[in-house]
């Protein structure tokens, strides 16, 4: 005689349930990078229908290779603005991770051995620097990444004599201008870098001690994270994907110039808000920063095509710095006023990872 599962009238199964979580869960994670999927979308729809070379292939992966240096530096401060910090010297990082690479290269040392050593170099600087200041000594991100990138101005022009290296290197010149396997080398390394960060973010407990300090650094430390040790790894990580857009930058123009780009740490920060991540951290993730990164991308290439100057791109690259952060603010106001009539009607608070009651995806947890 077979038994069968009863279950009262207008209920789901145990697998219908678990499966109508999962997709809730799934429908939940897409909330924080809604908006700029939707911007995206509508401003490649806008400049297809007014600039007819805008959906080319040569444009397309012009676009792309354009934003390959924003692309990786976004997803290395992706993990910063996770535990509620920034990095505002990852252009001077990358300049000076640059130089080092053309003098190795200089002196003989072989292609891969001087690319590696270069993001290594990265590596350092962020952990050693910047981790160790905000981590080990408690001091301002703020505070601690600017005067970084100062003093790493001042060292890379003292270093260089302020002169440019040019860079020869069949290595480096594949990475920022040759094919491999019929597309850009910089579109490889952008796909590869983000499914790297994308299995970081949802399949290793370091990312989910990233989300914990950005929840509340003295939870985390109360529940025996480590947070010294990962806010080190992730201003390490940070530096060594500065390093890398140092060294597709040099790999691009066939250079390494001493002058950071000042444009970059801030647009970094803009694409990772735009992407949903929120400024005071513990909510957000990569696939947001991508949107975002093709968002600036797009809106960029899209002015270029219609020949505007370069000084209106930087006017509305400003605007949308000021857009994302009221944004997010704008959320997080939104969010605390929910908390609030939750609490009123007498309801559970919510998870310490995301105001909207959402928390930061843990090991093999799906978003």
């Amino acid at each position: 005689m077979s038994t069968q599962l009863v279950t009262p009238a207008g209920e789901p199964s145990p697998g219908a349930a678990r499966g109508d979580s999962q997709l809730s869960r799934a429908v939940a994670a897409t909330r924080h990078f809604r908006p700029v999927l939707l911007l995206v979308v509508g401003l490649g729809i806008y400049f297809s229908a007014t600039q007819p070379v805008f959906l080319t292939r040569l444009n397309i992966e012009n676009l792309l290779s354009g934003v390959s240096v924003l692309w990786v530096v976004s997803l290395g401060m992706t993990f910063v603005l996770l535990t509620g910090g920034a990095d505002l010297s990852v252009g001077a990082t990358g300049a000076i991770s640059g130089i080092l690479l053309a003098k190795l290269l200089g002196v003989g040392v072989p292609g891969l051995p001087s690319v590696l050593l270069a993001i290594l170099f990265g590596v350092l600087i962020g952990g050693v620097i910047n981790g160790g200041l905000v981590g080990r000594l408690n001091l301002s991100f703020f505070v601690v990444t600017l005067a970084s990138m100062t003093t790493l101005t001042g060292a890379v022009n003292l270093w260089s004599n302020t002169n440019s290296f040019f860079i020869t290197s069949p290595l480096v010149n594949r990475i920022g201008t040759q094919n491999t396997l019929g597309l850009p080398t910089t579109i490889w390394i952008m796909i590869v870098s983000f499914l790297i960060a994308l299995y970081v973010q949802h399949r290793t407990y370091w990312a989910r001690d990233v989300y914990a300090i950005g929840g509340s650094i003295v939870a985390a430390r109360l529940s025996g994270i480590r947070t010294s040790l990962t806010l080190i790894s992730v201003y390490a990580l940070a530096g060594g994907c500065a390093a890398l857009g140092g060294v597709i930058t040099a790999g691009r123009i066939g250079a390494a110039a001493p002058q950071p780009d000042p444009t970059l740490p801030l647009l970094a920060i803009a694409a990772v808000l735009l992407g949903g991540t929120s400024l005071l951290g513990g909510q957000g993730g990569v696939g947001g920063t991508a949107l975002g990164v093709l968002f600036i991308g797009i809106l960029q290439n899209g002015l270029s095509l219609a020949g505007l100057s370069s000084f209106w791109q930087q006017v509305v690259t400003g605007v949308i710095l000021v857009v994302a952060v009221g944004g997010d603010q704008l959320s997080v106001r939104g969010g605390v006023a929910g908390v609030r009539r939750r609490l009123g009607a007498g309801g559970a608070p919510v998870a310490a990872h995301g105001i909207d009651g959402a928390a930061g995806p843990g090991p093999g947890q799906s978003s």
